[in-house]
């Protein structure tokens, strides 16, 4: 279970996390980039080979990292509060569990395992396939020699009885408590100074895509976030390019999307198993597949679009529809896309909607746009695809 103290500052979503001169800020975003190192390194174990000690090394080099991640929240003791201090201590302890976990299942079973309480041990000090006790396993973690409380260390306080045995019954059933999540503040490092616009967020350690407060950027996901896929929130975007279609491609969908205040910009939003919600996009390209689609308080968008019911706008004005690309990679059938069984639901008389039409053969993108220059083509830059795809000519 992830520390309160981690859950209580957003970073995948809300507000931009903005540069703070509060110490305890600063190390809380400090100990979060940590941990989030350490827990990939961890991740990464059993792919690094044994031959030459290279795993060995990599394990070594984790225990510093551990260690110096424990000094520092003993360090820090004259400005966190204790309930943080604990929390902290806790995240410490749980890497160094997960350290254990993870380096234990690289050991063969039939050559080592534990056995219960008071039973004969498995292996003998003259066993050579005995794991060597390594004390720096047992960082900020050590129930002989705790940190106490005063330098970061946790404050043990008598356990209740139905709680302990909860949790008792549920260490049971994995041997380790879950590692606490610390998820990247994406959207910081893609706002950080570059000499490229481009950027790249791999959402690895996200369950959800959020893109928010972003100007003047071209927003490229790569497959590794195929798997942040339960939800996507793209908010408070200007002058950007956004393409999701690698990530979101094929049997790789959203679970659901909402697209906020977006304004001159061209979102290449991937398919939605679910509804996607359009919400105050202006002078805007979008490209989407989606069961259900619902477009309020818009204007002068052109909308690229797979539907299997009727989209439904409200309060919108110059709404242009077209079917998908061609190049757009999707399972579903081109014969059930209702892209231009469009409802207006502020529109109550029997002649059709002024609010919307259909984006004519002549107008739409032709295949060249979308195949070469929105991915990114060698000499172009983030200006060269707005003014291709027509953007600055809403």
């Amino acid at each position: 279970m992830a520390p309160e103290v981690l859950q209580q500052i957003a970073v995948g979503g809300g507000l931009p996390v903005t540069k703070m001169q509060d110490p305890k800020e600063k190390f809380y975003h400090h100990f979060q980039e940590e941990v989030t190192s350490l827990q990939e390194q961890i991740a990464n174990v059993g792919s690094i080979s044994q031959v030459g000690g290279e795993r060995q090394d990599a394990i070594d080099h984790i225990l510093a990292g551990i260690s110096n991640l424990s000094n520092e929240v003993a360090d820090a003791s004259d400005y966190v509060p204790s309930y943080d201090q604990r929390n902290y201590a806790q995240a410490v302890k749980a890497l160094t569990d997960k350290l254990n976990e993870t380096t234990a299942k690289l050991v063969p079973r039939s050559r080592f395992q534990f056995k219960p309480r008071g039973a004969s041990s498995a292996t003998t000090p003259s066993d050579p396939a005995a794991p060597k006790y390594d004390p720096r396993l047992m960082v900020g973690s050590s129930l002989a020699d705790p940190l106490p409380p005063s330098r970061g260390g946790p404050v043990i306080a008598p356990p209740d009885v139905d709680q302990a045995a909860a949790a008792s019954a549920e260490t049971d059933a994995d041997g380790l408590g879950d590692l606490p999540n610390f998820p990247k503040n994406y959207n910081e490092e893609m706002a950080r100074p570059s000499a490229t616009k481009v950027r790249k967020p791999s959402f690895s350690t996200a369950k959800d895509i959020a893109i928010f407060g972003q100007d003047g950027l071209h927003i490229i996901l790569p497959s590794s976030a195929s798997r942040a896929t339960s939800s996507g929130r793209l908010t408070d975007l200007r002058g950007c390019v956004v393409d999701m279609s690698i990530a979101l491609s094929g049997h790789t969908s959203f679970a659901n999307l909402a697209l906020k205040n977006i304004d001159k910009s061209l979102i290449v939003a991937g398919n939605v198993a679910g509804p996607a919600h359009i919400t105050g996009v202006s002078d805007s390209i979008i490209v989407v597949s989606a069961r259900q689609v619902r477009i309020h308080e818009c204007k002068n968008v052109d909308i690229y679009l797979h539907c299997s019911s009727h989209p439904i706008i409200e309060d919108c004005s110059n709404m242009r529809f077209a079917p998908l690309p061609a190049s757009f990679d999707t399972t579903e059938d081109p014969a059930k896309n209702q892209w231009d069984q469009v409802d207006d639901f502020k529109w109550l008389k029997s002649e059709p909607s002024p609010n919307w039409g259909v984006l004519s053969t002549e107008e739409r993108l032709p295949e060249e746009i979308w195949t070469k220059v929105v991915p990114g083509e060698r000499g172009k830059d983030l200006h060269d695809i707005l003014k291709a795809v027509g953007v600055q000519k809403h």
